[in-house]
């Protein structure tokens, strides 16, 4: 591999002006189809093989023209203090709103507060209920407009109105902190660096393959039915990625340079050997993010696939990209050591280094921190296992769910609808349940709807049970269940599994199949898919990637020390995650207005996003220590050796993630906020405790045992040499060129 992508390199440095003409094409053309695609329609949440999707599909039959996923909206009235809501100027007030709102294009029905029973006990609070034709996503401003102008006119006439639902739902916004992070990235790039130039190569080929993959979605959205999430979740991943797989390769063509190499030689060498870790390191990625298909939820495996798409997008800009940039940049990108101007005086071109002139070079920070693991690896590997199980233990407390107009913050008006609904009702009703009974195996189905709404009503935690609501053929009924507890409560999914339950009952009883879907239970379906699916997923997406890193490290105990770390590094993540957005630690800093459960698929969705970068990390900083070893050196001197070349450039890419991960937190969507951040505190565990820390202590420890791998595997093994062992010309391996493979043997 390393010979292929060393000629790919050179060409592309070469054939600069044509690699150059291609990226912006497709840049171009993935533009013009994101700005000529029609705008993204309904991006349905569907969970197959559940019991609440099974419902829903019933519904969609046999209540033919109901709308079932079409938007809803409660507009919610409290009277002024002293008042009711059935006092006759409120109530007239209340009544010309209800017509107003029954006058839409897109409004299917309009529940009326004083005929529908739905003005609490003490008079004080009512609601209208409002259905539409299509869902939130899909309704026109026009429409959303004349549901906000309704409620601003009740207010105008003296009523607290709030309005809520999905009805005003809307693309997420991720604030001004993500030009922060990237902002951060340029920073640390040109401390790096040491230049302009170099370090805006990296920002440029990530924007641009972020640009292409980000339009590339758009175009799609519509006819692929992609969420709004979804972009903003690869322009995540795409933008980290592509900034550090760009930054391996400048730092590595720089350190070409200070060998002596000619421009053209050093970026063939560059792309050759970390060219190699960047193909591996974005395998892994990839693998990570397209195996969340395992989990069967649609949106999900759509995140993933798209987020993929991105990282590929930012591999071969890396690997084509960067050595056509570096061609035109010629002698503006210095070689490694010589910063120039920007950030003070460093060793000119044809100056003798310290060691030529009798003095010793001065070791950089990564080689003294690795002398100093290697002289106490235990010390070093305790603390940071005990560090990581401390920052793990809040993760016992995990409680997941999925957001509501609950956890908006209390600025919204969704949460002051929902404030107002739960103080007149109870909590309970923001969450009802649905039950669908299909009686059409039933000889008496009227019986069996009695029977079940009878049984529901006598089951603890239940306020109320709607009558039966049969269909126009009399074989399928709805019944709503409003609970007494908060729709993401335990009680509420015990109750749930409660109904469940008592159906097996009275299906036996009566022919009948009892269902329990609407928002709430489909929540708790999810949850529970996510939970089942997360050992499946891991033994997939960690045993496919163990492989691939057997064949990369030709070992077997490294890629296991690289797994058993990032399980430390993504538990102590998931702790971090419990602590701000669950218990409350730290939120304000945050930005987390309520607490609450964590997002079911949080779990899972980091599991896979961080072991594929944990991996780079992995990649990037132990293929250079292999490289040592290979190349001669001793277990411990090639340790020290790997972190004198990585550590710098690991230590940089990491804070660039971390930067541009955190500048999600800004987002006005609570699961892109709770991602970023979960994601950033996780890179920080991974590349400064487990990769920086543990990794090496381990190395050591373990010294030439870490390589050790059965002969009759390595032949079997195809050699991939990432390390670039085919690029060194014999006065380079300076012995037998079969020499550093019996090395590894040994």
């Amino acid at each position: 591999m390393a010979t292929f992508l060393y000629k790919l390199g050179r060409l592309a440095f070469r054939r600069r002006p044509f690699v150059a003409l291609i990226w912006v094409a497709l840049l171009t053309l993935a533009g013009v189809g994101a700005a000529s695609a029609p705008p993204a329609g309904n991006s349905s949440f569907s969970i197959p093989g559940t019991e609440a999707q099974k419902a829903f599909d019933l519904l969609e039959q046999r209540f033919p023209g109901a709308s079932a996923d079409g938007a809803t909206a409660r507009v919610v009235f409290k009277a002024p203090s002293g008042e009711k809501m059935t006092d006759a100027g409120n109530k007239a007030t209340v009544e010309k709103t209800v017509g107003d709102l029954a006058d839409g294009s897109e409004v299917a029905s309009v529940a009326d507060p004083y005929t529908g029973n739905a003005v609490s006990k003490d008079g004080t609070i009512a609601y209208a209920s409002v259905k539409y034709d299509v869902s939130g996503m899909e309704l026109e401003e026009s429409t959303k407009d004349a549901l906000e102008d309704a409620a601003q006119q009740a207010r105008d006439a003296g009523l607290t109105v709030e309005v809520g639902g999905d009805a005003l739902q809307a693309v997420p916004e991720t604030g001004a902190t993500e030009v922060i992070g990237i902002a951060v990235a340029a920073v640390v790039l040109v401390i790096t660096f040491g230049s302009l130039v170099a370090a805006g190569l990296p920002l440029l080929t990530a924007l641009i393959g972020v640009g292409i993959g980000v339009s590339t979605i758009t175009a799609l959205a519509s006819a692929l039915e992609l969420g709004s999430t979804t972009s903003i979740l690869a322009m995540m991943i795409g933008l980290a990625v592509g900034i550090d797989y760009a930054l391996f390769i400048v730092s590595r063509y720089r350190a070409e340079l200070a060998e002596g190499r000619e421009r053209e030689e050093a970026a063939g060498r560059a792309v050759g050997t970390a060219g190699s870790a960047v193909v591996f390191a974005g395998l892994t990625v990839v693998i990570a993010l397209v195996g969340l298909a395992v989990v069967n939820i649609p949106m999900l495996t759509k995140m993933g696939v798209a987020a993929a798409g991105t990282v590929a997008i930012a591999v071969l800009i890396a690997l084509t990209m960067i050595p056509a940039l570096l061609g035109y940049a010629g002698r503006r990108v210095k070689p490694a050591g010589a910063k120039g101007r920007l950030l003070g005086r460093a060793r000119k071109s044809g100056e003798p280094k310290p060691a030529e002139t009798g003095g010793q070079p001065r070791a950089n920070l990564g080689t003294r921190w690795a002398s100093f693991v290697v002289r106490r690896p235990l010390a070093v590997l305790l603390l940071g296992v005990v560090g990581l199980g401390a920052a793990a233990v809040p993760a016992a407390s995990l409680e997941l769910g999925l957001p509501d107009d609950g956890s908006q913050p209390t600025s919204t008006t969704q949460r002051r609808a929902y404030d107002l609904l739960s103080e007149g009702f109870g909590p309970g009703f923001n969450g009802p349940l649905m039950v669908v009974v299909d009686a059409k195996g039933s000889d008496a189905p009227k019986d069996a709807f009695d029977d079940v709404a009878g049984t529901i009503e006598g089951l603890d935690g239940v306020v109320a049970v709607t009558p039966p609501a049969p269909n126009k053929g009399g074989d399928t009924a709805t019944i709503t269940v409003i609970p007494d507890s908060k729709p993401s409560s335990v009680q509420t999914e015990d109750l749930v599994h409660a109904i469940r339950d008592a159906g097996g009952d009275i299906e036996a009883k009566t022919g009948a199949e009892t269902l329990v879907t609407g928002s709430t239970a489909m929540n708790i379906d999810v949850s529970e898919k996510l939970n089942d699916a997360l050992v499946p997923y891991l033994v997939l997406v960690v045993g496919l990637a163990f492989l691939l890193l057997i064949v990369v490290f030709r070992s077997i105990l490294v890629p296991l020390k690289a797994a058993l770390g990032f399980l430390l590094s993504v538990m102590a993540a998931l702790g971090a995650v419990v602590a701000v957005f669950q218990w409350g630690w730290l939120s304000g800093l945050m930005g987390v207005e309520e607490t609450g459960p964590v997002m079911s698929m949080m779990p899972i969705f980091m599991v896979g996003v961080v072991f594929g970068l944990a991996m780079d990390y992995e990649v990037f900083l132990v293929t250079r220590m292999r490289e040592a070893f290979v190349h001669g050196e001793k277990p411990h001197q090639a340790v020290v050796t790997g972190f004198k070349h990585g550590a710098r450039v690991v230590t940089a890419a990491a804070v660039i993630m971390m930067a541009v991960f955190a500048g999600f937190i800004g987002s006005s969507e609570s699961m892109v906020k709770m991602i970023g951040f979960g994601l950033a505190i996780a890179v920080f565990f991974d590349a400064f405790v487990v990769r920086m820390a543990i990794v090496p202590a381990v190395l050591a420890l373990l010294g030439k045992r870490a390589w050790w791998l059965p002969k009759w595997l390595d032949r079997a093994l195809p050699n991939v040499d990432v390390e670039g062992d085919g690029l060194r010309t014999a006065d380079e391996r300076g012995a037998d060129p079969d020499e550093d493979r019996e090395l590894v043997r040994a």
